[in-house]
């Protein structure tokens, strides 16, 4: 409609403009000619006598019938109008003619020519009319100062521009019909990737089926829309993924830890019932399991917590200047508490980065917790930190190199170390830490090529305090 509207309007334009061009070329054609007419005749005797009336349709009327038929027909038309107003013809008229008024002076103007418009008493048919001074010597010998009209009939003109007019109003008509078939078969082709995209969005909505892609072709601002479609799309239905099999994994590791609890639960309640008390040992000890269940209850719940967050950086997090050789240390501190047959070879240098205090303190107790589980007794654990370049290497069995790429997925736990205490969240904990601060986190073989795992994590900062 738009496109329509639009060669609708520069079509009218130009026809109006093209028409009007026209116009003015025919009735300066029919100036020309008027100029270029005969005088007429200055005396009443060279042809014929002058019949007046004090309008033209009288003046007609006064000249006999049959007298213009002795010279035949003219081309020009000549009329006179004396000073008084007197309408004059000759003897050969046989039309007269009205001016349309103006503010001209019965007498032209400078001895200058004027052009009227002007149409017949006798017929509906229109004329150019060329005012020119003159003057007629009446009977009695008397001269007097008078107007002459000088005529051409327009009706040839005004054919012509009404033919002229109603073509340019055919091929308007067809140009807007054209340009509007046009336009819908450009646009529809156009926009059959929005149509796409709107029902595919409409799909989604209906169905909640993620994941719904369209086929992306060329590479204009509608491709761009569809492609960007397509991997919203796509981190939606990744995402949807990613929160199913985090509900499934967490479901299937609270399972275990409850399921022992309500077994201990029972088994004591059905004690009591019964009247038969467990011995002091047994019951003891099923309090510490249940208690030893609680706890990891409780860091699961942590761990879930901590997991929740998006994968993408908050914006609203507590972001400020952490000095991180401090975070080390204090990690460090609870290492050796938590391994205290182990050694702990440290270089801590000074580093400043900008983060979550306490998310990056828990990260770096996640790599020494992996350190010290898998280290063997009386083993080695090697710390530094140098350049904002963070490694914990153990003395452990390592990691199979098939099973590294899976390292930090949530919930995912090596089949070798399935019977240690852990829920498989730690690593994904580091890994998502380390991406809200800007850094990088690895995890493989040892650097020398010795027994053992090196954990890397490279944070972006500064040695010196930025504050």
């Amino acid at each position: 409609m738009l496109t329509a509207a639009a060669v609708a309007v520069a079509i009218a334009v130009v026809s109006m403009a093209s028409w009007l061009l026209v116009r003015e070329r025919l009735y300066q054609d029919v100036h020309d000619n008027l100029a270029a007419a005969p005088r007429a005749p200055m005396t009443p005797l060279d042809r014929g006598q002058l019949y007046c009336g004090t309008t033209p349709a009288e003046a007609l009327a006064n000249v006999p019938a049959g007298a213009g038929d002795r010279l035949g027909a003219q081309k020009y038309d000549f009329q006179f109008v004396l000073t008084d107003g007197t309408v004059c013809l000759t003897g050969d008229a046989t039309r007269a003619i009205q001016v349309v008024p103006g503010d001209d002076t019965p007498l032209a103007r400078n001895n200058q020519a004027l052009y009227r418009s002007g149409h017949y008493v006798d017929s509906d048919d229109h004329a150019q009319v060329r005012l020119t001074n003159t003057s007629v010597l009446l009977p009695g010998g008397i001269r007097q100062p008078a107007v002459l009209l000088t005529a051409l009939p327009t009706k040839g003109v005004q054919n012509s521009l009404s033919s002229l007019a109603l073509l340019m109003t055919g091929v308007a008509g067809l140009g807007v019909i054209g340009a509007g078939v046009a336009g819908r078969i450009v646009a529809r082709s156009a926009l059959r990737p929005v149509d796409q995209l709107s029902d595919a969005v409409e799909h989604i909505a209906r169905t909640e089926e993620v994941g719904t892609t369209i086929p992306v072709n060329g590479n204009d601002e509608i491709a761009r829309l569809s492609t960007s479609f397509n991997s919203m799309s796509t981190a939606l239905a990744n995402s949807r993924e990613r929160q199913t099999r985090l509900i499934a994994d967490a479901g299937h590791e609270l399972r275990t830890p409850l399921t022992s609890l309500r077994t201990n639960v029972d088994l004591l309640i059905r004690s009591d019932a019964q009247g038969r008390a467990l011995p002091p040992e047994t019951r003891a000890r099923m309090l510490g399991n249940m208690k030893a269940q609680m706890q990891e209850l409780t860091l699961l719940i942590g761990d879930l917590l901590q997991l929740s967050r998006p994968d993408t950086p908050n914006p609203e997090a507590v972001r400020t200047v952490v000095p991180f050789h401090e975070t080390v240390e204090r990690a460090l501190e609870r290492g050796r508490l938590r391994g205290p047959a182990l050694v702990f070879v440290t270089e801590v240098n000074p580093w400043y980065v900008h983060g979550d205090p306490a998310a990056l303190e828990r990260a770096v107790i996640n790599l020494l917790d992996n350190a010290v589980k898998y280290s063997p007794p009386s083993g080695t654990v090697d710390v530094r930190l140098r350049a904002g370049r963070l490694t914990v290497r153990d003395h452990g069995p390592g990691i199979p190199a098939d099973e590294l790429p899976f390292v930090f997925d949530r919930f995912w736990r090596s089949p070798s170390s399935r019977q240690l205490p852990g829920s498989g969240l730690g690593l994904s904990i580091v890994a998502q830490t380390v991406q809200d601060t800007g850094g990088q986190v690895s995890l493989g073989p040892a650097a020398d090529g010795g027994p053992g795992t090196q954990a890397v994590m490279v944070l972006p900062g500064q040695p010196d305090d930025p504050r």
